[in-house]
């Protein structure tokens, strides 16, 4: 890993850097998940009535989206071994304005593919795998709760910065209104990187969790499991296939929430969905990662997933404004969690030391849901002429989820460790 400039290299500030850390990686998350992650359904939403496109073929410009996300995600993390990974997340904000510089201007559906897939880039170097990363290195018996909080940026991106997006483009249209967008994606990632994230604590002179560094004593080795040998476990296997299932449900209906909240309500409901569902995950959030440090980590995952699969059930037929908002406060506290979860799971078993790479790979292969979630929900809605399918099918994907959850394992017994490090 690249070394920091040497004005960072001096005696140890009396205050622990890591949870300016946190802070940075929240507003980082905040703003690369409102107008990503979140973003799209809009996107989706507004592309589905200036363009008049098929829904089906959006989506298929969204799975692309996370399809080469996931892709980069694994460069991504080979990238932060070498090099500082403030400079990686800054990247990614330049790469993302200019996608949505470009998304405004798209005029046929083959362009938003390639828009989308120059956007992935911004959005897999500016998100989660960089920033669990880091947030890592600081925290270890702290993790969860360092986790939870600066995970929460991506529900707080869905409540502050989703609607207002929505807002816009409804009133200024694409082509107006994504300039400004871009403008956002470039100051809330790029400053704040720099300004309150840092890369590494032993360089600062600092262990995790807060205490000081010995001064002459160079600092331990991380541990963990070998890359070689977590993924081929049966816990890595089975929650990775279990995560494909839960994200290919969550990020299906996601994706979809604001066209089926408008299509049986009004178009403010619909801007009020996104926020109520991202509102309802902060809460559940910050509340589950002290939750989860005082409960079997794997069986909670699970009881969540099935929590997901009945807010989908719920959502494929409920017609009323109090049965939509009732099943999307449950979705929400769902929603948070499990992605949560994700990153906590693997550094619980495998420990710090190979964690980008182990991560990013479990992020590669989940991407088959999360790719094909949105394409599947948007084909099945182009089929029926509804969401009653879409939704169903979305709930009997997250029910089969827990099952996998439960057949994987605990996640606190650790894979033993071999002595001698181990390259790709």
């Amino acid at each position: 890993m690249a070394r920091p400039a040497e004005s960072e290299l001096r005696v140890p500030r009396d205050r622990f850097p890591g949870w300016s850390v946190v802070t940075g990686s929240f507003i980082v998350l905040m703003t690369s998940a409102g107008l990503g992650f979140y973003g799209l359904a809009v996107y989706l939403n507004a592309l589905s009535k200036e363009r008049g496109w098929d829904v089906s073929s959006i989506s298929l410009a969204t799975t692309f989206f996370f399809f080469v996300g996931g892709v980069v995600g694994v460069w991504a993390a080979r990238l932060i071994t070498r090099y500082d990974v403030r400079h990686v997340i800054a990247a990614g904000g330049v790469t993302g304005g200019l996608a949505l510089l470009g998304l405004g201007r798209v005029t046929a559906p083959w362009q938003l593919v390639v828009v989308y897939g120059v956007f992935a880039f911004g959005f897999a170097f500016a998100g989660l795998v960089p920033v669990t990363t880091v947030v890592t290195r600081w925290f270890h018996q702290r993790r969860g709760v360092a986790l939870s909080v600066a995970s929460t940026g991506l529900s707080a991106g869905g409540i502050v910065i989703t609607p207002a997006a929505k807002w816009l483009l409804d009133r200024q249209g694409l082509e107006a209104g994504t300039p400004w967008l871009a403008l956002v994606w470039v100051v809330g990632i790029i400053p704040f990187s720099y300004w309150l994230i840092k890369p590494d604590p032993a360089v600062m002179g600092w262990l995790p969790d807060g205490m000081r560094a010995t001064p002459g004593v160079a600092a331990a080795a991380p541990t963990g499991t070998p890359f070689h040998e977590a993924i081929k476990s049966r816990f890595f296997i089975g929650v990775t296939i279990a995560y494909v299932l839960a994200l290919g449900s969550q990020v299906g209906g996601i994706q979809q929430l604001v066209k089926l909240v408008e299509e049986r309500t009004t178009a403010d409901t619909a801007a009020l969905a996104t926020l109520v569902l991202a509102a309802t995950s902060v809460v559940a959030r910050l509340i589950g990662g002290r939750v989860v440090t005082s409960v079997p980590m794997t069986a909670f995952t699970a009881i969540l997933a099935g929590l997901q699969g009945f807010a989908m059930f719920s959502l494929a037929f409920a017609d009323t404004t109090t049965t939509i908002f009732a099943a999307i406060i449950l979705f929400g506290a769902t929603v948070g969690n499990i992605l949560m979860l994700q990153p906590l799971l693997i550094a619980e078993r495998f420990g710090v030391r190979d964690y980008p790479r182990i991560y990013s790979r479990a992020q590669l292969y989940a991407l088959v849901g999360t790719a094909g979630g949105p394409l599947l929900l948007g084909w099945l809605y182009d089929l029926s002429g509804d969401y009653e399918l879409s939704y169903m099918v979305a709930g009997a994907c997250s029910g089969l989820a827990v099952l996998v959850f439960l057949a994987s394992g605990p996640a606190n017994e650790p894979e033993p460790a071999a002595t001698e490090p181990e390259y790709a």
